[in-house]
C-alpha cells in the first residue's frame, strides 16, 4: 500500500476536521475541499466569521494586547490557525495563495510548538513513477540550520516516515561521503550526524545506491528519508525530481507544532492539495 493510500485510509478512521482559510479565494481549495468530503477523508470547513471567542483565547494563551490580538484574528489565516488551537478544527491547510512565512508565522503565534521542539521544519512526500517513496527535508523553510537545528529536521522527519513508509532510514547528505572531504558544511552534517545517530555525512548516491554505499562504506544505500544540509539544496532537489524524474511532491508538510498545519506550495493541484491534506492528517 502507498504511504499516500495509508494516510487516506488512517484519516478516514479518524473523523477529522480541516478549515481552510483560503477557500474563499480560491477555486483549487473549494475543489479540493470537495473532493475530500466525497472520499470522507475529512470534514472540510471554511474559516468562520466569528472572531470574539478567538481573540481572548489569543491574549490569554500568547500575552498579546487585546488590539494586537483583534488585529490578527481579523485576518482568516489567524482566525483558522486560532480556530484549531481552541479545538473547532483538527488541522489547518494553507498556502496556495499565502507565503510560507505568512502561514508559519499565523501557525506559531496561534497554535506554537509541540513540548520539546524548538526548531519547526517541512518535508515532501516524494512519489516516483516507479512506485518509490522518499522523505525529503526540509526543503520549505529553514534556511541554513545549525547542526542541533539539522538533528531536529532529521528526528522529525523520521518520525513521520515512520508512520508514512512503515520505517524510516535516514541519510544526512552532504557533497562528501564521510571523511572524503572537509570544511564547515561537511563537519556541521558531521556533528548532526553525531548527534542522532543517523547516517552522515552522505553523498546523494551512497544513500540511495547500495553498491555506491558500499564502496564508499557508508550506510547500506537504502535510504528513504533525505535531509538536506540547506533550504538551497532541499528545494533545488525537489523540483528536479519533479522535473526530470516525473515524481510528485506532496507537502510542504510542517512538523513541530503542536496542532498538523500544512502550508501548500503556490503552483499546487487539486488532488495534491487532497494528498497534502491526508498526509498532515495521518501524522496528527
Amino acid at each position: 500500500m502507498s504511504a499516500l493510500q495509508q494516510a487516506v485510509d488512517i484519516a478516514q478512521e479518524r473523523n477529522f476536521t480541516v478549515v481552510f482559510p483560503e477557500a474563499a479565494d480560491d477555486a483549487r481549495i473549494a475543489a479540493a475541499m470537495c473532493l475530500l468530503s466525497e472520499q470522507g477523508v475529512c470534514n472540510s470547513i471554511d474559516v468562520v466569521e466569528a472572531m470574539e471567542p478567538y481573540i481572548g483565547s489569543l491574549v490569554r494563551a500568547r500575552g498579546l494586547k487585546e488590539g494586537i490580538a483583534r488585529r490578527m484574528i481579523a485576518r482568516p489565516l489567524y482566525r483558522a490557525a486560532a480556530m484549531v488551537a481552541n479545538g473547532d478544527a483538527d488541522a489547518m491547510v494553507a498556502g496556495a495563495i499565502t507565503s510560507s512565512k505568512s502561514v508559519i508565522e499565523a501557525a506559531s503565534i496561534t497554535i506554537g510548538l509541540a513540548d520539546g521542539v524548538s526548531l519547526p521544519s517541512s518535508f515532501f512526500l516524494m512519489k516516483f513513477p516507479n512506485g518509490r517513496e522518499l522523505i525529503f527535508a526540509d526543503c520549505g523553510l529553514n534556511v541554513s540550520p545549525d547542526a542541533k537545528g539539522l538533528a531536529d529536521i532529521a528526528r522529525a522527519s523520521a518520525q513521520a516516515a515512520e508512520k508514512l513508509l512503515g520505517a524510516a532510514r535516514v541519510a544526512l547528505l552532504s557533497f562528501s561521503t564521510d571523511r572524503s572531504g572537509a570544511g564547515d558544511n561537511v563537519d556541521l552534517v558531521r556533528e548532526a550526524a553525531e548527534i542522532t545517530g543517523y547516517t552522515g555525512p552522505v553523498q546523494g548516491d551512497a544513500a540511495l545506491n547500495p553498491a555506491v554505499a558500499q564502496l564508499k562504506g557508508m550506510g547500506d544505500g537504502r535510504a528513504n528519508v533525505l535531509v538536506f544540509p540547506t533550504l538551497d539544496a532541499g528545494n533545488i532537489a525537489y523540483k528536479l525530481a519533479q522535473e526530470l524524474a516525473g515524481a510528485q511532491a506532496l507537502g510542504p508538510i510542517l512538523q513541530g507544532f503542536r496542532k498538523p498545519v500544512c502550508d501548500l506550495s503556490r503552483g499546487v493541484s487539486v488532488e495534491a492539495i487532497a494528498g497534502a491534506t491526508a498526509l498532515t492528517l495521518a501524522l496528527a
